[in-house]
C-alpha cells in the first residue's frame, strides 16, 4: 500500500474478516439504513466490498477506512509503523462506542415518535447494553483478594475484549494462560486493606478466568521496556499455540467449566522491535490456511504454523512470532 505503512492496520482487519461471526454483523449492519459516515460504516463498505468482489484475486486497498482512522485518531495519523494490538483495541472499543451510540439515538427518536417516555431507558447514568461486540469478544476476569488473617475473600470483575498474557521462553499458550490465574502474597508494604479487620494484612490475589469469550483475542505481549537499554526491546520467545485449545472458566462459579477452541486467524509480527518491522495475518479460510502479506496472499500448510511460534535461542533476533491470537469457541 502506498499510503504510509499500514500493515498493522490491515493484517488486523484481515484477521477479523476471517472471524466468521464479527464479519457476518458487520455486513448485517451495512444492510440496514444508512447512517453518516464513521470508522464502523467505512469498515461494513470495506468488508462488503471484500464479500462481494467478483473477481478470484485482487486487492482492495483500505484507503476510506485509514483516511477515516486518522481524521478520528491522531495516535495513527502520520505515517509511523503502530502497534497492531492498539489498533485492535482501539477499533473493537470505538465500533462498540458507535453501536451504542446509534441505540442511544433511536431511542429518543423512538420516544419523540410516540410522545411517551420510556422511564426505565430515561435514566442516562444506566450502563448501556451490551452491543454484539460484547456478545462476540467480552469475556469476564474476576480479581480475588483473599486476606489471610479472616480469610474472606472479596472478588471484583473486569470485562475484557481481549486478553494480554505474559509470556516467556519455550512455553505454550495454556502455560501462559495458567500464569495469569497465579496467586500472589501481598505482603510487607503491598499489604492488602481488610474491610472485615479493619486493618492492613496479608493476603492471597488472583486473577482468573470468569466467562470466557465466544472469539478469544489472545494478546502475547512481547515488547518489554528494558531499562538497560532505556528502550522496548521484543521478546522473540518460543510460545506455541495449538490449533485447537481447550479453556477451563478457572471460578468455580463457571457456567460451562470447558469450552473448546478453534484458532481462526493471527497477526504476527515479523522483526525485531516494536517501531520496526512488518505485521501480516495468517487465517483458516473453508479448510485451508492462508497467509497475507498486505497484498500478497498465499496458501499455506497447517504445519507451517510451527514456523509463527518464535524462536529459542536469541532474546530479540528478527523473528515472525505469533502476537495476537483469534480463537473461536466451538458452540
Amino acid at each position: 500500500a502506498t499510503f504510509g505503512n499500514t500493515c498493522y492496520c490491515n493484517s488486523v482487519l484481515q484477521a477479523l474478516y476471517f472471524c466468521r461471526p464479527f464479519r457476518e454483523k458487520i455486513l448485517a449492519y451495512r444492510s440496514q439504513p444508512r447512517r453518516k459516515e464513521n470508522l464502523l460504516t467505512c469498515l461494513a463498505d470495506l468488508f462488503h466490498s471484500i464479500a462481494n468482489q467478483k473477481r478470484k484475486v485482487g486487492v482492495i486497498p483500505p484507503k476510506k477506512f485509514i483516511t477515516r482512522l486518522r481524521k478520528e485518531n491522531e495516535l495513527f495519523d502520520n505515517y509511523m509503523q503502530q502497534d497492531a494490538h492498539e489498533f485492535l483495541n482501539y477499533l473493537l472499543n470505538t465500533i462498540a462506542d458507535l453501536l451504542q451510540e446509534e441505540r442511544k439515538q433511536e431511542k429518543t427518536n423512538g420516544r419523540l415518535a410516540n410522545g411517551t417516555l420510556d422511564s426505565q431507558n430515561n435514566n442516562s447514568n444506566a450502563t448501556p447494553a451490551p452491543t454484539w461486540v460484547h456478545e462476540i469478544f467480552q469475556g469476564t476476569l474476576t480479581n480475588e483478594t483473599r486476606c489471610l488473617t479472616c480469610e474472606t475473600i472479596s472478588s471484583k470483575d473486569e470485562d475484557f475484549l481481549d486478553l494480554s498474557v505474559d509470556v516467556e521462553q519455550n512455553t505454550s499458550i495454556t502455560h501462559c494462560l495458567r500464569g495469569f490465574s497465579n496467586t500472589e502474597t501481598l505482603c510487607s508494604e503491598y499489604k492488602y486493606y481488610c474491610e472485615e479487620c479493619r486493618s492492613k494484612q496479608e493476603a492471597h490475589k488472583r486473577m482468573r478466568v470468569k466467562k470466557l469469550p465466544m472469539i478469544l483475542a489472545l494478546h502475547l505481549k512481547r515488547f518489554k521496556y528494558m531499562e538497560q537499554l532505556q528502550r522496548y526491546t521484543k521478546l522473540s520467545y518460543r510460545v506455541v499455540f495449538p490449533l485447537e485449545l481447550r479453556l477451563f472458566n478457572t471460578s468455580g462459579d463457571a457456567t460451562n467449566p470447558e469450552r473448546l477452541y478453534d484458532l481462526v486467524a493471527v497477526v504476527v509480527h515479523c522483526g525485531s522491535g516494536p517501531n520496526r518491522g512488518h505485521y501480516i495475518a495468517i487465517v483458516k479460510s473453508h479448510d485451508f490456511w492462508l497467509l497475507f502479506d498486505d497484498d500478497i496472499v498465499e496458501k499455506i500448510d497447517a504445519q507451517a504454523i510451527e514456523e509463527f511460534y518464535g524462536l529459542t535461542s536469541e532474546i530479540s533476533k528478527n523473528s515472525e512470532s505469533g502476537y495476537i491470537l483469534f480463537y473461536q469457541s466451538r458452540d
